[in-house]
């Protein structure tokens, strides 16, 4: 990992609370048949993508370093993505939709570095190198796109997730793993595949993040691109899956033209999707982003914002008007006549001030909740935060009085003021008191003997969103999914046929072979009559060579292949037809 690392310095600049999903790249894990999985692939892609895809996509592999011939180094990747100013990173599968959208905001993108089996070559519902180096990354090479993507992981970081949307990515994650693991119990994958449908169709307000989820669907994994009746593709889901992106093009995927109505519409991870939407450019995404984060709490504020903090029972942060940051795990508000008069922490909570804790207000001092009321003073027109040194003085906010504040919504704060903090405008920020007693009604919210009270100072709530507004305030280090991804078993008969693909792609590449195309056939007969790849790569071969009569052999192998597995004679057409396609065209 070191040397990927140190391949790109948009990865230094990481947050370390990021930088724990990212694993090493062993590239030598990856087996001779991942790599003729990959090669089969992408030259069926190349092949049919040239026609369909954005004009970005050809370009884009070029500019970006994949090859159609091997799996990506991300070494090689990070060396030549830095040109274009952004950075890869391995990681194991489904990382938490947050760090997924905040590694895009550092102009990061995540790859799953696990490749799909054989079994799963057209379409797998784990994250892969297939989908995320040949999907997403050829894509960012177009700069509009590129800055669209880190636009919507700077957007979409920050919007605000439910209990249940931490249910689905856990649901989501295992059933991926277990799809792409071999051998998987059938009752086991069946409950899986149960517990997505029931957790998806359970009838729920959508959350901020679930609405984002969405759009990052309809746009980054399944987009289409120019006009509806005749649109190219340009998501990655679509871009990296051989079957849908031909399914995807027909009649029997519904056209809808690309609005903020995307945001509503839900998906299937585990299936293919009955309709798409077409942005007539790249443009327009970044238009509907921008429509969409002006209805959250991001943006928003207000009551509803805060509440939506409550529900999400994690880490976020609430803003105020004078640019106060309070982060922290919101478990109350206190509301009067639509608007938020006191908002309530509990557990260890920090303040900030433009994204920098303020010195001496970390999760240490405020370890067990921060409260405060939010708004204007009773009967009094100007805010605290609006008024001059001798509005301050009149009404005796001043340091060493002792002085009640009777604040709307019947908050009331009594006790004497040691000091206060301002921005860098003057306002007033904080304001600290000791022997202190606020009270809402007969409510008793703070106690003298609890020690000073920190009081924040804002007239309202002007933002709301996930997370912390100081990412070192908190430690973040250790959410990573407990759920690792599976191997493929080494069995003896797998090792032998890993050994047989070697020896192909040795021929292919001009080194010295322990056996000939003839005897890797023979082998592949006797032992691996079921397998299809290695035939074809064998095939191609003695096309190459004009070695017809051993080819009449092999082509008459995977004609009886068709019969015998008929699940995969469209995958054995596909790859006879990428060798002979010069004669068929003659």
């Amino acid at each position: 990992m070191d040397a990927a690392l140190q391949s790109n310095p948009l990865i230094d600049r990481l947050p370390a609370h990021l930088k724990q999903f990212i694993k090493p790249q062993d590239y030598e894990e990856y087996t001779p048949i991942n790599q003729a999985v990959w090669r089969y692939v992408m030259r069926k892609n190349v092949d049919y993508l040239s026609r369909v895809a954005h004009e970005s996509y050809l370009d884009g592999l070029k500019k970006t370093g994949i090859d159609v011939d091997h799996i990506p180094s991300m070494y090689g990747m990070n060396r030549i993505l830095k040109e274009i100013g952004w950075a890869a990173v391995a990681v194991d599968g489904f990382i938490p939709p947050n760090a997924f959208m905040e590694f895009q905001a550092y102009n990061v993108l995540v790859i799953a570095s696990d490749i799909r089996q054989l079994e799963n070559i057209e379409y797998t519902p784990a994250p892969d190198i297939i989908h995320e180096g040949a999907g997403h990354a050829p894509i960012i090479a177009n700069p509009e796109y590129a800055e669209y993507l880190r636009r919507f992981g700077e957007i979409g970081c920050k919007a605000i997730s439910s209990a249940r949307d931490y249910e689905i990515y856990d649901a989501i994650r295992l059933l991926s793993i277990l799809e792409e693991a071999e051998g998987t119990p059938a009752e086991e994958l069946e409950a899986a595949r149960r517990r997505v449908d029931e957790l998806q169709n359970e009838p729920a307000e959508p959350s901020e993040m679930a609405l984002v989820r969405n759009l990052h669907w309809w746009t980054v994994e399944y987009g289409l691109i120019g006009a509806v009746d005749n649109p190219k593709i340009y998501g990655a889901g679509l871009l990296s899956s051989i079957g849908e992106s031909a399914w995807c093009m027909t009649d029997n995927v519904k056209k809808l033209p690309y609005d903020i109505n995307a945001a509503y519409q839900g998906f299937d991870i585990t299936k293919p999707q009955p309709q798409l939407f077409v942005t007539p450019d790249f443009a327009h995404l970044s238009l509907v982003l921008e429509e969409f984060a002006n209805k959250m709490a991001l943006r928003t504020g207000g009551l509803s914002s805060v509440k939506k903090l409550i529900d999400s029972k994690a880490l976020g942060t609430v803003e105020l008007s004078t640019g106060l940051q309070i982060s922290g795990v919101f478990s109350n508000v206190i509301e009067n006549e639509g608007k938020p008069v006191y908002l309530q922490t509990t557990g260890g909570t920090a303040l900030a001030y433009r994204e920098k804790e303020l010195v001496g207000h970390g999760i240490d001092y405020h370890a067990e909740g921060f409260g405060s009321p939010v708004g204007k003073l009773k009967g009094i027109n100007l805010s605290i935060e609006d008024m001059s040194p001798r509005d301050l003085r009149a009404y005796d906010i001043y340091e060493g009085e002792t002085v009640t504040l009777e604040f709307e919504g019947d908050i009331v704060v009594t006790g004497e003021i040691i000091t206060g903090k301002r921005n860098l405008q003057g306002k007033i920020i904080l304001i600290s008191f000791k022997n202190c007693t606020v009270t809402h009604g007969d409510t008793v919210l703070f106690m003298p003997e609890w020690g000073i009270y920190d009081m924040a100072v804002g007239k309202k709530v002007i933002s709301a969103f996930s997370g912390p507004a100081d990412v070192h305030s908190f430690n973040l280090v250790g959410h990573v999914p407990s759920s690792k991804t599976i191997k493929a078993k080494k069995t003896p008969e797998r090792i032998e046929l890993e050994s047989l693909y070697q020896n192909v792609r040795d021929l292919r590449e001009g080194r010295t072979a322990a056996l000939s195309l003839s005897d890797v056939f023979s082998a592949l007969q006797q032992k691996h009559s079921d397998d299809w790849l290695l035939s074809v790569e064998i095939a191609e071969l003695l096309h190459a060579q004009n070695n017809n009569v051993l080819l009449d052999e092999v082509v008459a192998h995977l004609e009886q292949l068709k019969l015998k597995r008929p699940k995969v004679a469209h995958l054995i057409t596909d790859g006879l037809s990428l060798i002979f396609e010069k004669e068929s065209v003659n």
